[in-house]
C-alpha cells in the first residue's frame, strides 16, 4: 500500500506540472517572424516551386495559442502550407512554448491560365484576440512550351537510342523526336524534359531572345541529316540552361546534359548564344566535310559545365568570339582528329569545386575502345588553329597535346596568351621556338580577367592580351563579342579592352 500510494502521489504531481507547463494564452498578436515577406522564386506554370521556409517566434515569457493560421485566399489558394508538420491550407490551435519557435514550410504550384497577374500575392494569417498578424507570400508565374516524352497505351515512355554497347544491346534515353522541322521563338520560354531530337532530314531554328530550360538528365540531339540553328542578337541572345529558377541554382553546373551533334549532323550554327550549367556544352561528333564546318560558332558564351564546354570528336569546328569558361574537364577538347579553328575566342579555366584532370585546352589524334580490351585508334588531325586567343586558367600547363603515330597531327598556335609554365623543353610539341607552330604566342601571361567568379572574362588595362592579336586575322572577325570594333589596335580574347568597362 506505501508504494502504492507513493506512486499515486508522483502520478499527480507530474500531471500537476505537465499541466502548469502547458499552459496557454490566446494570442494576442505578439508573434515575430524571420521574413516579413517570403519570396518564391518564378516559377513555370502548373510547376512546383521549391519549399520556402518562415520561422515564427514566441518570445514573450507565455506559452501561447494560436487559434488559427491560414490562407487568405484559403482554399482556392495555389500556396500549400505546412505548420509545424501539419500540411492545409488552414491549421488550427498551434501551441508555442515560451521562448521557442515553430517552422512552417510553404510551396506554391500555380495555373498561368488562372490567375490575372503573372505576380501571384497571397498571405499567411497569424488570428489573435486582437489584429491578426501576416506574412505576405510573392511569386511570379511564367507560361511556356512545355515538351517531354509521350507515353504510349501501356504506359510505356518514349525513348530515343543513342548507341550500342558491348553486349549489342541499344543504350536510350528518355526522349522524343521534335514533329518535322520547326522554328522556336521567344513568345513564351521552352521548358524540356528528356531528350528533344530532330530527325534525319529535319532542323531547329531558334530565333532571338528565345529562352530554354532543361530538366535534369534533358539535352538536344541532332541526328544525322539533322540541323541546328540558334540565332540570337547582342543584348538579345538565345540562353539554355537548367529549369531550376531559385536564385541559388543562378551558378550551379549539371543541372542538365548536352547539346549532342552527332555523326553526320550538318550545318549547325550558333550565333549570340549562351549556354551554361550543364553537364557538357557541347558535344559534336564527325568530321564529313573538310570545307564546310559541322558546326560554327560566332559569339557563343559556355559556362560552369560540370565536364567539358566543348567536346569535339574527329568534328570540323569553326569558332569565333567564343567564351568558354570554368568547367569541370577541359573547356574545349578536340580529340579523335578532326579539323579545328578558334580565332579571338577565349579559354579560361578557373574551376575550383573538384580535382580538374584535363587542361583548358585539350587536343589528340585517337581514341581509347574497349572492344574487350583498351586499344587505341589514331585519326587524322587535319587542323587545330588557335590565333589571336587566349588560354588561360589556375594550372601550371593549360595546354597539353597528345599525339599517336599512324596518324596526321596538325597544329598551329599564333598570337595567343596561354598559360603554361612547366615545359622542360625536351617534348618536341612544345617547341614554342618552332615558327611552324607557334608564331608570336605570350606563354604564362596576364590575362587580367574583370571577374573570374561571375564569369565576366573582359580584359583589365593590365592584360598583356592588349594589342596582342594579329591584325590581319582580326580583319575576319573585325568585331568583339559585345560589338565592339577591333580593326585598329586588336587584342587577342573574345573582347577588346575599353577602358569603360572597367
Amino acid at each position: 500500500m506505501k508504494y502504492a500510494f507513493v506512486s499515486i502521489v508522483i502520478s499527480i504531481l507530474f500531471s500537476a506540472c505537465l499541466s502548469s507547463d502547458f499552459d496557454t494564452t490566446i494570442n494576442k498578436g505578439s508573434l515575430t517572424f524571420s521574413k516579413d515577406t517570403l519570396y518564391l522564386d518564378t516559377v513555370f506554370t502548373n510547376t512546383s516551386s521549391s519549399t520556402r521556409t518562415l520561422k515564427v517566434y514566441n518570445k514573450s515569457n507565455q506559452n501561447l495559442s494560436i487559434p488559427s493560421v491560414y490562407l487568405e485566399r484559403g482554399n482556392s489558394s495555389f500556396y500549400r502550407l505546412n505548420v509545424d508538420g501539419v500540411s492545409g491550407k488552414r491549421v488550427e490551435n498551434i501551441d508555442i512554448l515560451a521562448k521557442d519557435s515553430l517552422f512552417i514550410f510553404v510551396e506554391v504550384t500555380i495555373d498561368f491560365n488562372q490567375v490575372s497577374d503573372p505576380l501571384y500575392i497571397d498571405q499567411i494569417v497569424f488570428s489573435s484576440e486582437n489584429e491578426p498578424q501576416k506574412v505576405e507570400l510573392v511569386t511570379l508565374v511564367q507560361d511556356a512550351h512545355f515538351l517531354f516524352p509521350q507515353k504510349n497505351s501501356e504506359g510505356i515512355k518514349e525513348t530515343l537510342e543513342i548507341g550500342i554497347d558491348e553486349e549489342g544491346n541499344s543504350i536510350v534515353v528518355d526522349g522524343f523526336y521534335l514533329s518535322g522541322s520547326q522554328q522556336w521563338t521567344n513568345d513564351k520560354p521552352y521548358v524540356i524534359y528528356g531528350f528533344a531530337g530532330v530527325s534525319s532530314g529535319n532542323s531547329l531554328q531558334i530565333s532571338k531572345g528565345t529562352q530554354i530550360y532543361f530538366h535534369q538528365n534533358s539535352g538536344l540531339i541532332i541526328e544525322k541529316g539533322g540541323s541546328l540553328e540558334m540565332t540570337g542578337e547582342i543584348g538579345e541572345e538565345v540562353v539554355l540552361q537548367g529549369d531550376r529558377l531559385e536564385q541559388l541554382y543562378k551558378d550551379n553546373p549539371g543541372q542538365w546534359s548536352t547539346i549532342w551533334l552527332r555523326a553526320g549532323s550538318v550545318d549547325n550554327r550558333f550565333e549570340n548564344v549562351i549556354i551554361k550549367n550543364n553537364d557538357i556544352g557541347i558535344v559534336t561528333d564527325s568530321l564529313i566535310s573538310q570545307i564546310d564546318a559541322g558546326l560554327t560558332l560566332k559569339n557563343v558564351q559556355i559556362y560552369n559545365t560540370s565536364s567539358f564546354g566543348i567536346l569535339g570528336r574527329n568534328a570540323h569546328i569553326k569558332a569565333e568570339n567564343v567564351v568558354v569558361a570554368n568547367n569541370g574537364n577541359a573547356s574545349v577538347a578536340c580529340t579523335f582528329g578532326g579539323k579545328y579553328e578558334f580565332i579571338h575566342s577565349t579559354l579560361a579555366n578557373f574551376w575550383n569545386k573538384s580535382i580538374r584532370q584535363f587542361p583548358t585546352l585539350y587536343i589528340n589524334n585517337f581514341v581509347l575502345s574497349s572492344n574487350g580490351e583498351m586499344t587505341a585508334l589514331a585519326n587524322n588531325l587535319v587542323q587545330a588553329n588557335f590565333i589571336n586567343c587566349i588560354i588561360d586558367g589556375n594550372q601550371n600547363a593549360e595546354m597539353v597535346l597528345e599525339r599517336m603515330d599512324g596518324a596526321d597531327f596538325n597544329y598551329f598556335f599564333q598570337n595567343n596568351l596561354i598559360q603554361f609554365s612547366d615545359n622542360s623543353g625536351s617534348e618536341p610539341l612544345y617547341d614554342f621556338n618552332n615558327p611552324i607552330y607557334y608564331l608570336n604566342n605570350i606563354f604564362t601571361g596576364n590575362s587580367d580577367f574583370l571577374g573570374i567568379s561571375q564569369n565576366n572574362f573582359l580584359i583589365g588595362e593590365d592584360s598583356e592580351a592588349i594589342d596582342l592579336a594579329d591584325q590581319l586575322k582580326a580583319q575576319e572577325v573585325p568585331f568583339d563579342l559585345l560589338g565592339n570594333d577591333r580593326r585598329v589596335s586588336p587584342d587577342a580574347g573574345a573582347y577588346q579592352y575599353a577602358e569603360d568597362t572597367q
